[in-house]
């Protein structure tokens, strides 16, 4: 499955819900599903670990969807096989 065929899943699936919710509230559902993921970071439980994961990169799909933006388009535009900030691959970049 492709980016933009999860996207389109999960638009199937929640966008009436996602979009009464709005996008502000899309968004702290995200932040919640980013909090829960940091909390299984600390354990042991890969399994829980994996649902977390899957959580935050639906919430993220969802918020998208609101946004009308094509996640998929814009993550290829910005980290197309280059670092966007050293412009290499592997990135190079000094920290």
């Amino acid at each position: 499955m492709e980016i933009h065929e999860f996207q389109d899943m999960m638009k199937r699936l929640y966008y009436k819900r996602d979009s009464e919710r709005g996008v502000e509230g899309t968004f702290n559902w995200l932040v919640d599903e980013v909090a829960e993921l940091g909390e299984e970071l600390k354990g042991s439980d890969r399994e829980a670990t994996e649902k977390e994961f899957a959580d935050v990169i639906a919430w993220l799909a969802s918020l998208a969807n609101v946004m009308g933006i094509d996640l998929e388009k814009a993550a290829v535009n910005k980290y197309n096989n280059i670092c966007p900030k050293c412009q290499h691959s592997p990135c190079q970049c000094i920290f």
